[in-house]
């Protein structure tokens, strides 16, 4: 049987990059996924890619009144979540002496606020024996120059990790964060001004990783998949690292 027959998920960020390839995965594995964006014409491009079992819902998890619409929305038509993928992030490289409060705000907003409420307000439809995945990033075990503001936002994380693991530890619902190393995704573009600069971080990413090369967002799907399934049953609290060994050597 379908590893996640019956069950419904919601994933953040899922018009592109790794939400996309994970909400292909979940609806394979018989999986109704709600995918959440903040663009429309991109989130009917991947309602249409999936094709079955998918709805797209505009929302930008920096709003805390798009969060409740989402959660509504949920609520309305299937009544319960089984799953969530707290996915959506933005990344822009700025070294320290640069970030202004805007750049701050603007990270800390999407990255870690945004995750905080993504969280608590769907506690009231989230089923008890739920998994919550967070998607962090494995920068922030390391200290590579221009990440400061994102990467804190990926610590805050998995502090965020630990507590719900102790707090909703009576409703069975276990939580984890996936910390990826570089995937093949728009994000990695999105984060240079040229294809060339975007080309010389993939080369450098490339070059620090033992697996000689950078992920593809299938292979990050895979990981939240066991993160989301029975498979995981007995994986609370944890940081499951993705990253072809980026941060063990």
């Amino acid at each position: 049987m379908a590893r996640l027959e019956g069950k419904v998920a919601v994933i953040t960020g899922g018009s592109s990059g790794i939400g996309l390839a994970t909400a292909k995965r979940f609806v394979e594995e018989g999986a109704y996924v709600f995918i959440v964006g903040r663009g429309q014409e991109a989130l009917d491009s991947a309602v249409k890619a999936i094709g079955k079992n998918v709805a797209g819902v505009r929302a930008d998890v920096s709003n805390l009144e798009d969060l409740d619409r989402l959660y509504a929305e949920i609520a309305s038509s299937k009544g319960k979540i089984d799953i969530l993928i707290a996915n959506a992030a933005i990344v822009e490289i700025m070294p320290t002496p640069a970030v202004t409060p805007e750049h701050f705000d603007k990270i800390f907003n999407t990255n870690a606020r945004g995750v905080w409420f993504t969280v608590q307000k769907s506690l009231p439809v989230l089923n008890d024996g739920a998994s919550v995945v967070l998607v962090g990033s494995a920068v922030w075990l390391k200290g590579f120059p221009g990440y400061g503001t994102y990467s804190g936002t990926k610590a805050a994380l998995r502090s965020f990790v630990r507590t719900w693991t102790t707090e909703l530890k009576d409703r069975g619902i276990r939580v984890n964060l996936l910390s990826p190393g570089a995937v093949e995704t728009p994000a990695i573009d999105g984060q240079f001004a040229t294809r060339e600069e975007a080309d010389r971080a993939r080369d450098w990413f490339t070059s620090i990783s033992p697996a000689g090369r950078i992920a593809r967002p299938e292979e990050i799907a895979s990981v939240a998949l066991f993160l989301a399934s029975d498979e995981s049953s007995y994986v609370l609290g944890s940081d499951i690292l993705a990253d072809g060994g980026v941060t063990a050597v």
